[in-house]
């Protein structure tokens, strides 16, 4: 198992949601109004006047052959808009219960 840790601008919160119906991913937890800012390139999301824009995380866990299709569509969205900005991290899940 797998979970897949995705932090995105808010405008991506519909496309994110239709991405996981459309892969089945049914459980995950969201965290929203976070700040931050990308270490490659890309504005700070800070929810203030100067910089408005803030964040939005989910994370799920699933199987492991669930994850390629996961991370192409993050790619797919980036592509989409590079502006916005959306990233996915990836760590193995010893185990759950």
């Amino acid at each position: 198992m797998k979970a897949v840790f995705i932090v995105y601008n808010q405008a991506q919160t519909e496309k994110v949601e239709y991405l996981f119906d459309k892969l089945d991913i049914r459980g995950f937890t969201r965290w929203t109004d976070l700040t931050g800012r990308g270490s490659v390139d890309g504005p700070p999301h800070m929810g203030t006047h100067t910089w408005p824009e803030v964040n939005t995380a989910r994370l799920a866990v699933m199987e492991d052959e669930t994850v390629p299709a996961v991370l192409e569509g993050i790619k797919k969205l980036d592509e989409e808009n590079k502006e916005v900005g959306i990233r996915a991290f990836v760590w193995n899940v010893e185990d759950s219960y």
